[in-house]
């Protein structure tokens, strides 16, 4: 299986983007689909997870309020719609997927990457 995302680009502060993750390959059906950002000398963080079923999200604290994840099964892609970007949000967008289903949040956890896209929020 591969994991295509896209959608990244250049915005100003307060405008938004969405992010999209594509599954391709053979039948797949993960735990959780995660998205991960890694801003240049920081380590790789959480940002958002959703099950596959689309029951259950969780969004990492920095971006409650400002980042609904979903997903639509049908055409094996998962989104992340980013509103009223900041700087601070600046980094490369990962897409994930996790067959264990215990550790959400764990860069660990998840066994299956896609090839990140670069996010970059002017002031």
């Amino acid at each position: 299986v591969q994991l295509q995302a896209s959608g990244g680009g250049l915005v100003q502060a307060g405008g938004s983007l969405r992010l999209s993750c594509a599954a391709s390959g053979r039948i797949f059906s993960p735990y959780y689909m995660g998205w991960f950002r890694q801003a240049p000398g920081k380590e790789r963080e959480f940002v958002a997870a959703i099950t596959w079923s689309g029951v259950i999200t969780y969004v990492a604290d920095s971006a409650k309020g400002r980042f609904p994840i979903s997903r639509d099964n049908a055409k094996a892609t998962v989104y992340l719609q980013m509103n009223n970007l900041k700087p601070e949000d600046t980094a490369v967008y990962y897409c994930a997927a996790d067959r264990v289903g215990l550790r959400y949040r764990d860069v660990g956890e998840y066994d299956v990457w896609g090839q990140g896209t670069q996010v970059t929020v002017s002031s």
